[in-house]
């Protein structure tokens, strides 16, 4: 099992699939699939290309999620092994996507094949949900796949998504949610004039500060049990003509806030609203909302991965809700059960990125005793 995966996964890095391109990468899983008898569904949107591939009947459905689009190399030269060489060294598997999310992708597809070889009958439903828009714009990728599955009334109960999870050592971090993500675009109005002659002009930044203030030191809340307490950071600001003599006519703000279970993104949008309200300031805002906050308790999904990484792995994973958003944000709309777990994160996106191809095959058993727990 653990040479196909590294196998696998070398063949995938060999592919330059810089998301949205694909790059032939499903198409090769989809082929290794069909000779385990899984049926395949191509659900392609705009320039992205979908995977939903499934074994068996019934119920539960168990999905693996995961994207074979990885994000750009940059600096070439900066890279010890060409990026898309998949070179081992030292028991490092070397490229981009090795680590998010090449390896842990082969590791589930062994894992699914192992499982249907050994177990050509078993109950319930293992589905494949794979794409290749994740890393960019996430908008023709598994949101889409979702909405089809939605419509036609086909269930997802459990979800395990591949995603890098682990900090220090393989298994040590079981993410069991994630914090909902929105973003503001804030246009603060003034009057422009000339910085000598003040009393012919508003200055938006002037009139904004108490604003601002209030914004960014306002409790939205204590967090809870799982999550930490929302947070908004401000991640762009800008004024003025680029002249000392000018005020300006506009402040321009963006502000993210990466919000827990405790609060809406409703709630976030009237409370806004209600204080640039409050400080009479003239203004434009839109929003966009990224994904909802999700979280599975300790139902049969998350007390089977962490029974697989104690057996597996020899640690008791901690569950955690941290980090920025995945797509487990749009499986979880299905009322589905969703974890995410995969390798290390510690070099994931970036130069060198790699991943140990001994925690490599243990990924791949985790993921087969998941099934294994789940369904016989």
């Amino acid at each position: 099992m653990k040479q196909t995966i590294i196998e696998l996964a070398q063949t995938l890095i060999h592919r330059p699939s810089i998301s949205p391109n694909d790059e032939g990468c499903q198409k090769l899983i989809a082929e290794r699939l069909e000779k385990q008898g899984f049926s395949i569904e191509w659900l392609p949107f705009g320039n992205t290309l979908n995977l939903w591939a499934k074994h068996g009947t019934g119920e539960p459905v168990i999905a693996f999620a995961g994207h074979t689009d990885v994000v750009p190399v940059g600096d070439e030269s900066q890279w010890n092994y060409p990026p898309f060489d998949a070179k081992i060294v030292d028991n490092l598997l070397y490229g981009r996507g090795a680590a998010d999310m090449k390896g842990s992708l082969s590791a589930m597809v062994v894992a699914a094949e192992e499982f249907v070889k050994a177990n050509p009958n078993h109950q319930g439903t293992i589905a494949l949900l794979i794409t290749s828009d994740e890393e960019a714009a996430a908008k023709d990728g598994t949101v889409k796949v979702v909405e089809t599955l939605m419509a036609r009334g086909e269930p997802i109960h459990y979800c395990i998504v591949g995603e890098p999870s682990s900090n220090e050592q393989l298994g040590d971090i079981v993410k069991n949610g994630r914090r909902g993500s929105i973003t503001a675009e804030l246009h603060i109005k003034g009057v422009q004039g000339h910085v000598a002659y003040p009393h012919l002009a508003t200055n938006p930044i002037h009139k904004s500060l108490a604003f601002l203030n209030e914004l960014t030191t306002y409790q939205w809340d204590n967090g809870n049990e799982f999550f930490p307490p929302t947070s908004l950071q401000i991640a762009n600001i800008h004024a003025g003509t680029g002249s000392n003599n000018v005020i300006p006519a506009e402040l321009y703000v963006q502000f993210n806030l990466r919000y827990c279970t405790e609060i809406s993104d409703i709630f976030i949008q009237e409370k806004v609203s209600e204080l640039l309200n409050k400080y009479e300031l003239e203004h434009e805002i839109s929003w966009h909302l990224s994904g909802k906050p999700f979280l599975s308790g300790k139902g049969k999904l998350v007390n089977a991965t962490i029974q697989a990484v104690k057996s597996v792995a020899k640690i008791t994973p901690r569950l955690d809700t941290g980090g920025g958003t995945s797509d487990g944000r749009f499986i979880a709309l299905m009322g589905a059960e969703v974890v995410e777990f995969g390798p290390l994160n510690c070099t994931i996106h970036k130069v060198n990125e790699c991943i140990d191809v001994n925690d490599l095959a243990k990924c791949g058993e985790i993921y087969k005793q998941i099934l294994v727990r789940l369904l016989l």
